[in-house]
């Protein structure tokens, strides 16, 4: 064991206690990539006039936000293994910076292709941030409460999706008629057009300016702050019976072979990159489901519906932080995904505008899902591997480059965005499956 600052490091990595100001600084880089994801939900709606996209399409600003995570997690896990975490969250606060950037060249060449690089560019920021956090949150403290910390630091996730709900409402969508409308009256004025699209795509570059200065902010203050190291910890003794300590390094293909090989562990990985799937694409399309359901709304006016859904989702989180300290999580879990298979299943098939408030509910049911499908599976690797199980846990992310494409295809194949709600029952159902065999292992 070493001291670190009158901390108590343990040889699994966790400490006897959590060190308060820098647990709250990892937990405040989690609205950063929120705010990241609501921003997709804006750009794929603005996207969808400006480009003339189908609902396939459109979905593809998901694939190379959640493809980016996919591709960096593992090289992620790398660098943070040979370096430590603050290495990563650094690294990942400087290629977040360069995707937002990178919104400026887009606008000016106005393609949709440089629009996806650059939410591609952004995306591998993300997937260092939160490869480096989401695990470093667990670790900064008792083992025992490693679900619950990074509930809490979860927690704080919401108001980075109501940052980019809000920003993306007021400083993308503009008043009066929606975008769609506008360019239909506009008829054959091909000049016309190209003009309000070019003016369209300028207003998205109003949130990332903001953005960018907040993260430089970030990055200087993690810069200057002293991070404990949560690295495991092994002791060998020498041929004359003296202890040595060091830092376990196991080589990738070591904790590789073992997380591929642990079924509890791919069982969760499996449940992860549905779950994030599920709420990706409920999150991509209920702002559409609102303006298609109701063709008087303006996109301002049904952005409303996601700021509501982050509420939501906020308040579900808190209660199953409250649930959890009272009751079996694998139960509470169980309830809510079958809840939210009959929220999901009212979405799809009843046709009037109670649908959207359906849609608005199923964010409550999904509150606690990432955070504690995540520590749950990180639970069952061994804690020498936790870099690598941690980005084997991000890298489920790319569930969010399927579900929502798929939901899009069979939007465009049924015709009817409303009736492709109900693929995402199927994940509600897998994350009650895991749950229940993990309540029937614990009996």
């Amino acid at each position: 064991m070493s001291k670190d600052n009158k901390l108590i490091q343990y040889n699994n990595g966790y400490l006897n206690k959590t060190p308060l100001f820098q647990f709250i600084l990892i937990s405040c880089m989690f609205p950063l990539w929120g705010c990241a994801a609501s921003l997709n939900d804006i750009l794929i709606t603005q996207f969808k006039s400006v480009f003339t996209l189908s609902d396939f399409a459109t979905a593809l600003v998901q694939s190379a936000f959640y493809g980016g995570y996919f591709l960096v997690s593992l090289p992620a896990a790398q660098v943070i293994s040979k370096t430590n975490y603050k290495t990563g969250i650094l690294i990942g606060l400087a290629f977040y910076i360069v995707g937002c950037t990178l919104f400026f060249p887009a606008s000016g060449m106005a393609t949709y292709t440089m629009f996806l690089f650059a939410v591609f560019g952004i995306a591998i920021g993300l997937g260092f941030l939160e490869t480096s956090c989401n695990t470093y949150s667990t670790m900064l403290g008792p083992k025992e409460t490693s679900t619950l910390r990074l509930n809490i630091s979860q927690t704080f996730t919401p108001v980075g999706f109501l940052s980019g709900i809000v920003l993306g409402k007021y400083l993308i969508f503009q008043e009066g008629e929606s975008l769609a409308n506008k360019m239909s009256k506009l008829g054959d004025n091909a000049e016309a057009l190209h003009q309000l699209k070019l003016e369209a795509l300028q207003f998205t570059l109003e949130p990332y300016k903001i953005i960018i200065g907040i993260l430089c902010v970030v990055f200087i203050i993690a810069l200057f702050t002293k991070l404990p190291t949560c690295k495991v910890i092994e002791e060998n003794k020498d041929k004359e019976g003296h202890v040595e300590a060091h830092v376990s390094r196991p080589s990738f293909k070591e904790a590789v072979s073992h997380l591929i090989t642990n079924k509890r562990f791919m069982g969760g990985i499996l449940t992860e990159f549905l779950y994030v799937g599920m709420q990706v694409a409920v999150w991509s399309f209920t702002i559409r489901l609102a303006l298609d359901l109701d063709h008087s709304l303006n996109e301002r006016v049904a952005a409303d519906f996601m700021i509501i859904s982050f509420v939501c989702f906020f308040v579900g989180k808190f209660i199953a932080n409250i649930l959890f300290t009272k009751f079996n999580l694998n139960k509470v879990m169980i309830y809510y995904s079958i809840i939210g298979i009959a929220l999901v299943l009212y979405v799809s098939f009843v046709p009037n505008i109670t649908a959207i408030y359906a849609a608005v509910a199923i964010s409550v049911l999904m509150g606690p899902g990432w955070a504690t499908i995540y520590s749950e599976t990180l639970n069952e690797a061994d804690p020498k591997y936790k870099e690598t199980a941690g980005a084997v846990c991000v890298m489920a992310i790319v569930g969010a480059a399927f579900v929502p494409a798929i939901q899009g295809l069979v939007s465009d194949m049924l015709g009817s965005l409303q009736l492709s709600f109900f693929i995402n029952a199927f994940c509600f159902f897998a994350i009650g499956v895991f749950f229940f065999m993990k309540l029937k292992r614990e009996k």
